[in-house]
């Protein structure tokens, strides 16, 4: 079914956690060359997957003997990623959480499924993520859900009312969420029906990252002042992309100059909204 390594043995993360730390030493040494330089950022965070999109992407060996089904691989995943989210944390960022297994995996692993499975499925997703980061303060976590970054109608993508309480129960510090797409950008609502989390954030995404389209900053303060709006608290809206601009290596939607300048455009819209919303 899928061109992937499959697990067929025994979950073990490397004991000397080698490649983790390497990861995080380059991208230490690179904040380093930029503080010199004069730029230094307001805070950094470290992407990694989630014991979810690992499993429904490196999927389970009918053949192995350690895990009998889904559940038990998917728990097991979530014990050895954990030692990664822990050691991203311990170096002083924060955490994103990478999970397109909680949105975009219903027209992919969970085709043919009902949505009644596909969302029991998240359930066990987010309490297997729930248990691997169980030594991490909330505020040092981010959860991005994403629909799959890609061109295309995305008419089967679950609209984020049904999500959202499936979602609320990660226990992680803030939600990022794409709206800046055609399929979702008139969402923003279901936050009044479906209020965040007692101290969650929102990061909206208000910028499409499969076109080359440029959005003019005005309009990204339009979304990130509608998202303050949905969500009752200014404070707990942060501006983000959808996605991002290139997911994947040699593969990407976005030429590198307009990526640039959907970056500029979010900082413009976000300067413009800031202004609407404090005065």
């Amino acid at each position: 079914m899928w061109d992937t390594p499959v697990a067929q043995g025994l979950l073990q993360y490397d004991a000397e956690r080698t490649g983790i730390r390497e990861d995080l030493d380059g991208f230490e040494r690179e904040l380093a060359r930029n503080a010199a330089a004069g730029r230094v950022p307001e805070g950094t965070f470290i992407s990694a997957a989630t014991p979810g999109i690992v499993a429904t992407t490196l999927l389970l060996d009918d053949a192995n003997p350690h895990y009998a089904d889904h559940r038990e691989y998917v728990f097991a995943l979530a014990e050895q990623l954990r030692v990664e989210y822990e050691e991203i944390v311990a170096r002083g960022h924060v955490l994103q959480l990478d999970a397109p297994d909680l949105a975009m995996e219903r027209v992919i692993h969970f085709g043919d499924a009902t949505l009644d499975e596909f969302l029991t499925a998240v359930d066990l997703h987010v309490d297997a993520l729930n248990h691997a980061l169980r030594n991490i303060p909330k505020e040092r976590t981010r959860l991005h859900v994403c629909y799959g970054n890609w061109q295309g109608p995305h008419q089967d993508d679950v609209p984020v009312d049904v999500l959202l309480p499936h979602l609320y129960r990660a226990e992680v510090g803030s939600f990022s969420i794409p709206f800046g797409n055609p399929r979702h950008a008139h969402e923003f609502p279901a936050f009044r029906d479906l209020p965040l989390p007692e101290d969650a954030v929102l990061v909206p995404g208000v910028i499409d990252v499969t076109t080359n389209y440029l959005e003019h900053p005005q309009l990204v303060a339009n979304r990130i002042v509608e998202a303050a709006e949905a969500v009752g608290d200014p404070t707990r809206v942060i501006a983000g992309t959808d996605c991002g601009l290139a997911t994947f290596a040699s593969y990407e939607f976005v030429a590198s100059d307009v990526a640039w300048a959907k970056l500029r455009a979010l900082t413009e819209g976000a300067e413009i909204a800031s202004r609407r919303l404090f005065g």
